[in-house]
Protein backbone atom coordinates (compact mmCIF):
# COMPACT_ATOMS: atom_id res chain seq x y z
CA UNK A 1 0.00 0.00 0.00
CA UNK A 2 1.31 3.46 -0.87
CA UNK A 3 1.29 6.43 1.58
CA UNK A 4 -0.72 9.25 1.10
CA UNK A 5 -0.65 11.29 3.82
CA UNK A 6 2.08 13.77 5.34
CA UNK A 7 3.53 14.31 1.66
CA UNK A 8 6.32 16.28 3.62
CA UNK A 9 7.82 13.70 5.21
CA UNK A 10 9.85 10.94 3.61
CA UNK A 11 9.54 7.35 4.65
CA UNK A 12 11.96 7.79 7.54
CA UNK A 13 10.39 10.63 8.72
CA UNK A 14 6.95 8.78 8.65
CA UNK A 15 8.86 5.71 10.18
CA UNK A 16 10.00 7.85 13.53
CA UNK A 17 7.23 9.58 13.78
CA UNK A 18 5.09 6.40 14.10
CA UNK A 19 7.57 4.90 16.66
CA UNK A 20 7.22 8.03 18.74
CA UNK A 21 3.48 8.20 18.75
CA UNK A 22 3.55 4.04 19.64
CA UNK A 23 5.84 5.17 22.63
CA UNK A 24 8.68 2.70 20.82
CA UNK A 25 12.17 3.48 20.65
CA UNK A 26 14.31 2.89 17.46
CA UNK A 27 15.18 -0.40 17.03
CA UNK A 28 18.98 -1.35 17.05
CA UNK A 29 21.00 -3.91 15.33
CA UNK A 30 22.66 -7.22 17.66
CA UNK A 31 26.20 -6.35 18.21
CA UNK A 32 28.62 -9.23 17.51
CA UNK A 33 29.87 -11.09 20.49
CA UNK A 34 32.54 -10.00 22.53
CA UNK A 35 35.94 -11.36 23.07
CA UNK A 36 35.98 -14.30 25.93
CA UNK A 37 36.75 -13.23 29.03
CA UNK A 38 39.03 -15.84 29.79
CA UNK A 39 39.75 -19.39 28.37
CA UNK A 40 40.63 -20.15 24.50
CA UNK A 41 40.30 -16.68 22.83
CA UNK A 42 39.88 -14.76 25.79
CA UNK A 43 41.52 -11.63 26.89
CA UNK A 44 44.27 -13.61 28.99
CA UNK A 45 46.89 -12.27 31.87
CA UNK A 46 45.96 -8.49 31.14
CA UNK A 47 47.95 -7.07 34.07
CA UNK A 48 51.35 -8.89 31.78
CA UNK A 49 53.65 -6.82 30.74
CA UNK A 50 54.45 -7.62 27.25
CA UNK A 51 58.32 -8.37 26.35
CA UNK A 52 59.29 -6.64 22.78
CA UNK A 53 62.86 -7.71 21.55
CA UNK A 54 64.56 -8.14 18.61
CA UNK A 55 67.05 -11.11 18.50
CA UNK A 56 70.05 -11.44 15.92
CA UNK A 57 70.97 -8.29 13.90
CA UNK A 58 69.37 -5.35 12.09
CA UNK A 59 69.45 -6.81 8.42
CA UNK A 60 68.33 -10.42 10.25
CA UNK A 61 66.45 -9.88 12.86
CA UNK A 62 63.62 -12.12 14.31
CA UNK A 63 60.84 -10.28 17.01
CA UNK A 64 60.23 -11.90 20.41
CA UNK A 65 57.29 -11.36 22.40
CA UNK A 66 56.41 -12.99 25.68
CA UNK A 67 54.84 -11.59 29.37
CA UNK A 68 57.65 -10.69 31.83
CA UNK A 69 59.45 -12.27 34.36
CA UNK A 70 60.67 -15.75 34.57
CA UNK A 71 59.42 -18.56 32.64
CA UNK A 72 58.11 -21.65 33.92
CA UNK A 73 60.26 -24.49 35.26
CA UNK A 74 59.04 -26.41 31.66
CA UNK A 75 59.50 -23.02 29.55
CA UNK A 76 57.23 -21.27 27.00
CA UNK A 77 55.66 -22.85 24.41
CA UNK A 78 56.57 -21.31 21.00
CA UNK A 79 54.47 -20.05 18.61
CA UNK A 80 56.05 -18.61 15.47
CA UNK A 81 54.40 -16.41 13.41
CA UNK A 82 54.71 -16.20 9.56
CA UNK A 83 53.39 -13.20 7.88
CA UNK A 84 51.87 -12.56 4.57
CA UNK A 85 53.95 -11.33 1.80
CA UNK A 86 54.56 -7.97 2.16
CA UNK A 87 53.30 -7.31 5.70
CA UNK A 88 56.70 -7.73 7.71
CA UNK A 89 55.72 -5.52 10.47
CA UNK A 90 53.90 -7.37 13.68
CA UNK A 91 52.02 -4.16 14.15
CA UNK A 92 49.35 -5.92 11.34
CA UNK A 93 49.07 -8.55 13.74
CA UNK A 94 49.73 -6.95 17.00
CA UNK A 95 46.33 -7.95 18.47
CA UNK A 96 46.84 -11.70 18.06
CA UNK A 97 50.14 -11.93 19.11
CA UNK A 98 49.21 -9.76 22.66
CA UNK A 99 46.76 -12.07 22.87
CA UNK A 100 49.36 -15.02 22.59
CA UNK A 101 52.15 -13.96 24.53
CA UNK A 102 49.20 -12.74 27.42
CA UNK A 103 48.72 -16.62 27.26
CA UNK A 104 51.70 -17.53 28.43
CA UNK A 105 53.57 -18.15 24.75
CA UNK A 106 56.96 -17.08 23.43
CA UNK A 107 56.43 -15.71 19.98
CA UNK A 108 58.76 -15.47 17.49
CA UNK A 109 57.90 -13.26 14.31
CA UNK A 110 60.95 -13.91 12.07
CA UNK A 111 61.59 -10.83 9.26
CA UNK A 112 61.83 -13.06 6.29
CA UNK A 113 61.07 -10.81 3.85
CA UNK A 114 62.38 -7.48 2.91
CA UNK A 115 59.62 -5.56 0.92
CA UNK A 116 60.89 -5.14 -2.47
CA UNK A 117 63.96 -6.54 -2.24
CA UNK A 118 63.48 -10.14 -1.10
CA UNK A 119 62.41 -13.44 -3.59
CA UNK A 120 59.69 -15.64 -2.70
CA UNK A 121 62.37 -18.71 -3.49
CA UNK A 122 64.90 -17.08 -0.76
CA UNK A 123 61.99 -17.30 1.55
CA UNK A 124 61.61 -20.52 3.25
CA UNK A 125 65.53 -20.49 3.94
CA UNK A 126 65.22 -16.99 5.98
CA UNK A 127 63.19 -18.14 7.86
CA UNK A 128 64.99 -21.34 8.45
CA UNK A 129 68.30 -19.40 9.80
CA UNK A 130 66.39 -16.95 11.53
CA UNK A 131 64.34 -18.97 13.55
CA UNK A 132 67.82 -21.33 14.20
CA UNK A 133 69.51 -18.15 15.24
CA UNK A 134 66.62 -16.55 17.29
CA UNK A 135 66.21 -19.95 19.61
CA UNK A 136 69.33 -20.64 20.16
CA UNK A 137 69.82 -17.03 21.55
CA UNK A 138 66.94 -17.19 23.63
CA UNK A 139 67.54 -20.61 24.98
CA UNK A 140 69.88 -19.32 27.94
CA UNK A 141 67.37 -16.77 28.49
CA UNK A 142 65.32 -17.20 31.73
CA UNK A 143 62.18 -15.22 30.96
CA UNK A 144 62.18 -16.63 27.52
CA UNK A 145 63.15 -19.98 27.86
CA UNK A 146 61.58 -21.58 24.80
CA UNK A 147 60.37 -25.14 24.88
CA UNK A 148 61.56 -27.10 22.25
CA UNK A 149 58.97 -29.62 22.86
CA UNK A 150 55.80 -27.40 22.25
CA UNK A 151 56.08 -25.64 18.99
CA UNK A 152 52.97 -24.40 17.01
CA UNK A 153 53.70 -22.83 13.35
CA UNK A 154 51.09 -19.82 12.76
CA UNK A 155 51.20 -18.70 8.89
CA UNK A 156 49.05 -16.24 7.15
CA UNK A 157 48.96 -16.22 3.18
CA UNK A 158 52.59 -17.01 1.98
CA UNK A 159 52.73 -17.53 5.32
CA UNK A 160 51.35 -20.76 5.68
CA UNK A 161 53.37 -22.60 2.64
CA UNK A 162 56.33 -21.32 4.36
CA UNK A 163 54.96 -22.80 8.05
CA UNK A 164 54.35 -26.26 5.42
CA UNK A 165 57.95 -25.81 4.79
CA UNK A 166 59.32 -25.55 8.07
CA UNK A 167 57.50 -28.70 9.34
CA UNK A 168 58.63 -30.46 6.36
CA UNK A 169 62.43 -29.05 6.65
CA UNK A 170 62.66 -29.11 10.48
CA UNK A 171 64.80 -32.39 11.02
CA UNK A 172 67.16 -31.49 8.42
CA UNK A 173 68.10 -28.18 9.25
CA UNK A 174 68.04 -28.90 12.91
CA UNK A 175 65.47 -26.88 14.42
CA UNK A 176 62.39 -28.24 16.81
CA UNK A 177 59.65 -29.78 14.71
CA UNK A 178 55.91 -27.99 15.25
CA UNK A 179 53.77 -30.17 16.56
CA UNK A 180 51.01 -27.78 15.51
CA UNK A 181 50.73 -26.42 11.89
CA UNK A 182 48.01 -23.76 11.67
CA UNK A 183 47.91 -22.62 8.01
CA UNK A 184 45.59 -19.64 7.90
CA UNK A 185 43.89 -18.47 3.97
CA UNK A 186 46.74 -20.19 2.31
CA UNK A 187 47.89 -18.88 -0.51
CA UNK A 188 51.00 -17.40 -2.53
CA UNK A 189 52.35 -21.23 -3.83
CA UNK A 190 54.12 -21.50 -6.80
CA UNK A 191 52.45 -23.57 -9.42
CA UNK A 192 55.53 -24.37 -10.60
CA UNK A 193 59.66 -24.62 -9.74
CA UNK A 194 59.83 -21.39 -11.85
CA UNK A 195 56.36 -19.83 -11.55
CA UNK A 196 56.00 -16.91 -8.85
CA UNK A 197 55.63 -17.87 -4.90
CA UNK A 198 56.61 -20.14 -2.60
CA UNK A 199 57.66 -23.11 -3.83
CA UNK A 200 56.48 -26.33 -1.28
CA UNK A 201 58.73 -28.89 -0.11
CA UNK A 202 58.52 -32.75 -0.28
CA UNK A 203 55.21 -32.26 2.43
CA UNK A 204 55.60 -36.09 2.87
CA UNK A 205 58.49 -35.42 5.25
CA UNK A 206 56.17 -33.75 7.64
CA UNK A 207 56.03 -36.16 10.77
CA UNK A 208 52.93 -38.45 11.18
CA UNK A 209 52.78 -36.83 14.94
CA UNK A 210 52.07 -33.27 13.18
CA UNK A 211 48.48 -31.71 13.59
CA UNK A 212 47.77 -29.98 9.89
CA UNK A 213 45.00 -27.43 10.31
CA UNK A 214 43.88 -25.29 7.27
CA UNK A 215 41.56 -22.44 8.03
CA UNK A 216 40.19 -20.15 5.42
CA UNK A 217 36.87 -17.43 4.52
CA UNK A 218 34.15 -17.44 2.44
CA UNK A 219 35.21 -14.29 0.64
CA UNK A 220 37.31 -14.94 -2.33
CA UNK A 221 38.16 -17.82 -0.79
CA UNK A 222 38.44 -20.35 -4.14
CA UNK A 223 42.02 -19.89 -4.46
CA UNK A 224 42.64 -20.39 -0.15
CA UNK A 225 40.34 -23.62 -0.62
CA UNK A 226 42.53 -25.15 -3.05
CA UNK A 227 45.20 -24.19 -1.29
CA UNK A 228 43.92 -25.40 1.60
CA UNK A 229 43.39 -28.83 0.39
CA UNK A 230 46.20 -29.26 -1.60
CA UNK A 231 48.49 -28.44 1.25
CA UNK A 232 45.98 -31.47 3.36
CA UNK A 233 46.99 -33.56 0.55
CA UNK A 234 50.30 -33.34 0.15
CA UNK A 235 51.15 -33.82 3.87
CA UNK A 236 50.24 -37.43 3.13
CA UNK A 237 52.19 -38.83 5.67
CA UNK A 238 50.15 -37.19 8.58
CA UNK A 239 47.07 -39.31 9.19
CA UNK A 240 43.68 -37.75 8.61
CA UNK A 241 42.79 -37.81 12.16
CA UNK A 242 45.61 -35.47 12.65
CA UNK A 243 43.68 -33.02 9.83
CA UNK A 244 40.97 -30.57 9.70
CA UNK A 245 39.99 -28.15 7.29
CA UNK A 246 37.87 -25.00 8.78
CA UNK A 247 35.81 -22.70 6.91
CA UNK A 248 34.48 -19.66 8.96
CA UNK A 249 31.38 -18.44 7.68
CA UNK A 250 30.36 -14.66 7.28
CA UNK A 251 27.55 -13.41 9.35
CA UNK A 252 25.37 -9.80 8.40
CA UNK A 253 22.77 -10.64 10.93
CA UNK A 254 23.83 -7.74 13.26
CA UNK A 255 25.76 -5.00 13.07
CA UNK A 256 29.26 -4.62 12.23
CA UNK A 257 28.88 -7.59 10.48
CA UNK A 258 31.44 -10.37 10.23
CA UNK A 259 33.08 -10.79 7.14
CA UNK A 260 35.49 -13.48 6.62
CA UNK A 261 38.13 -11.81 4.18
CA UNK A 262 41.58 -13.15 3.22
CA UNK A 263 42.65 -10.27 5.90
CA UNK A 264 40.41 -11.00 8.14
CA UNK A 265 43.11 -13.08 10.52
CA UNK A 266 45.10 -9.56 10.57
CA UNK A 267 44.14 -7.40 13.76
CA UNK A 268 46.34 -3.62 14.00
CA UNK A 269 47.92 -3.12 17.49
CA UNK A 270 50.23 -0.20 17.50
CA UNK A 271 51.80 -1.20 20.35
CA UNK A 272 53.38 -3.89 18.34
CA UNK A 273 54.89 -1.82 15.58
CA UNK A 274 58.45 -3.11 14.33
CA UNK A 275 59.82 0.12 13.68
CA UNK A 276 59.72 1.17 17.41
CA UNK A 277 61.45 -2.12 18.64
CA UNK A 278 65.28 -1.66 18.44
CA UNK A 279 67.19 -3.87 16.58
CA UNK A 280 70.67 -5.40 17.06
CA UNK A 281 73.36 -3.50 15.29
CA UNK A 282 75.07 -5.37 12.28
CA UNK A 283 78.40 -6.28 12.78
CA UNK A 284 80.72 -2.95 11.61
CA UNK A 285 83.17 -5.09 9.44
CA UNK A 286 79.51 -6.99 7.53
CA UNK A 287 79.49 -5.93 4.08
CA UNK A 288 76.20 -6.35 2.82
CA UNK A 289 75.98 -8.99 -0.28
CA UNK A 290 75.28 -7.88 -4.14
CA UNK A 291 71.75 -7.02 -4.53
CA UNK A 292 70.53 -8.11 -7.88
CA UNK A 293 66.94 -6.74 -8.57
CA UNK A 294 64.35 -9.71 -9.86
CA UNK A 295 60.55 -9.01 -10.95
CA UNK A 296 59.50 -11.35 -8.15
CA UNK A 297 60.15 -9.34 -5.28
CA UNK A 298 58.01 -6.67 -5.79
CA UNK A 299 54.30 -6.44 -4.80
CA UNK A 300 52.22 -7.22 -7.87
CA UNK A 301 48.43 -4.62 -8.14
CA UNK A 302 46.31 -7.75 -6.18
CA UNK A 303 48.61 -7.79 -3.50
CA UNK A 304 49.32 -4.25 -2.75
CA UNK A 305 45.20 -4.09 -2.29
CA UNK A 306 45.86 -7.06 0.34
CA UNK A 307 48.08 -5.57 1.98
CA UNK A 308 47.04 -2.49 2.79
CA UNK A 309 43.52 -4.51 3.82
CA UNK A 310 45.83 -6.30 6.51
CA UNK A 311 47.50 -3.10 7.48
CA UNK A 312 44.48 -1.31 8.33
CA UNK A 313 42.38 -4.65 9.65
CA UNK A 314 40.72 -4.88 13.70
CA UNK A 315 39.78 -7.00 15.77
CA UNK A 316 35.96 -8.85 16.13
CA UNK A 317 34.11 -11.89 16.88
CA UNK A 318 36.02 -13.70 13.90
CA UNK A 319 39.37 -13.19 15.39
CA UNK A 320 38.92 -14.06 19.13
CA UNK A 321 36.33 -16.45 18.27
CA UNK A 322 37.66 -18.39 14.48
CA UNK A 323 40.86 -18.10 14.42
CA UNK A 324 41.96 -17.39 18.20
CA UNK A 325 40.15 -19.81 20.02
CA UNK A 326 40.79 -22.56 17.28
CA UNK A 327 44.66 -21.63 17.54
CA UNK A 328 44.34 -21.94 21.22
CA UNK A 329 42.47 -25.03 21.67
CA UNK A 330 44.29 -26.98 18.75
CA UNK A 331 47.78 -25.77 20.45
CA UNK A 332 46.48 -27.48 23.52
CA UNK A 333 45.26 -30.64 21.99
CA UNK A 334 48.69 -31.09 19.59
CA UNK A 335 50.81 -30.37 22.99
CA UNK A 336 48.81 -33.25 24.88
CA UNK A 337 48.59 -35.61 21.79
CA UNK A 338 45.02 -35.76 21.29
CA UNK A 339 44.38 -35.84 17.75
CA UNK A 340 42.39 -33.54 15.57
CA UNK A 341 38.75 -35.82 16.14
CA UNK A 342 38.62 -34.51 19.66
CA UNK A 343 38.62 -31.15 18.44
CA UNK A 344 35.82 -31.62 15.83
CA UNK A 345 33.87 -33.10 18.26
CA UNK A 346 34.14 -30.54 20.63
CA UNK A 347 31.15 -28.65 20.34
CA UNK A 348 33.22 -25.57 21.75
CA UNK A 349 36.05 -25.48 18.91
CA UNK A 350 33.15 -24.86 15.99
CA UNK A 351 31.04 -22.57 18.07
CA UNK A 352 30.93 -19.13 17.56
CA UNK A 353 28.83 -17.68 20.36
CA UNK A 354 26.27 -15.17 19.95
CA UNK A 355 25.04 -11.60 18.63
CA UNK A 356 23.57 -9.53 21.80
CA UNK A 357 20.04 -10.44 20.27
CA UNK A 358 20.69 -14.33 21.25
CA UNK A 359 20.77 -15.24 17.24
CA UNK A 360 23.54 -17.46 17.01
CA UNK A 361 26.71 -16.90 15.08
CA UNK A 362 27.40 -18.89 12.03
CA UNK A 363 29.12 -22.05 13.35
CA UNK A 364 32.68 -22.75 11.93
CA UNK A 365 31.96 -25.17 9.42
CA UNK A 366 34.92 -28.57 9.87
CA UNK A 367 35.81 -31.46 8.10
CA UNK A 368 38.34 -34.12 8.54
CA UNK A 369 39.65 -34.16 4.75
CA UNK A 370 39.44 -37.91 3.45
CA UNK A 371 42.22 -40.26 2.81
CA UNK A 372 44.06 -39.81 0.08
CA UNK A 373 43.43 -42.75 -2.47
CA UNK A 374 46.57 -45.33 -2.69
CA UNK A 375 47.58 -46.43 -5.91
CA UNK A 376 46.95 -49.89 -6.87
CA UNK A 377 49.76 -52.52 -6.18
CA UNK A 378 51.97 -53.77 -8.98
CA UNK A 379 51.10 -57.73 -9.74
CA UNK A 380 54.29 -59.40 -8.83
CA UNK A 381 56.35 -61.17 -11.16
CA UNK A 382 55.37 -64.87 -11.50
CA UNK A 383 58.35 -67.57 -10.83
CA UNK A 384 56.02 -69.15 -14.40
CA UNK A 385 56.42 -66.29 -16.95
CA UNK A 386 55.75 -66.86 -20.34
CA UNK A 387 59.60 -67.10 -21.44
CA UNK A 388 59.99 -69.32 -18.89
CA UNK A 389 57.10 -71.72 -19.63
CA UNK A 390 57.91 -71.86 -23.15
CA UNK A 391 60.91 -73.97 -22.52
CA UNK A 392 58.92 -76.76 -21.58
CA UNK A 393 56.10 -76.35 -23.90
CA UNK A 394 55.95 -78.42 -27.32
CA UNK A 395 57.34 -76.71 -29.93
CA UNK A 396 55.06 -75.58 -32.26
CA UNK A 397 55.68 -76.26 -36.09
Amino acid sequence: MRLTAWHGLGAAGLAAAWLGFAGLAPARAAAPPPQPAQGPGGVGDRSATIVKRAVGRASAATFAFYAAGAAPAEGRPVVIFLHAWGAPNPQSYGAWIDHLARMGNLVLFPRFQEVNRTRPADATANAESLLKAALAELASDPDAKPDPKRVAVIGHLAGAPLALNLAAGAKEQDLPAPKLVFAVMPGGIASNPKARGIALKDLAAIPAGTMVITVIGDRDARAADAAARRILREASAVPPERKLFVRALSDDHGFPALTATLAAPAGVESGYDGGAIKLPPDPKDQKAPPFKWSADMALTGEQQTLVSQINNARTDALDYLAFWKTFDLAAAAAFSGADAGALKNNARFSDMERWTDGWPVKRLAVETPRAAPQPAPTPAASSTAPAARSSTAPARR
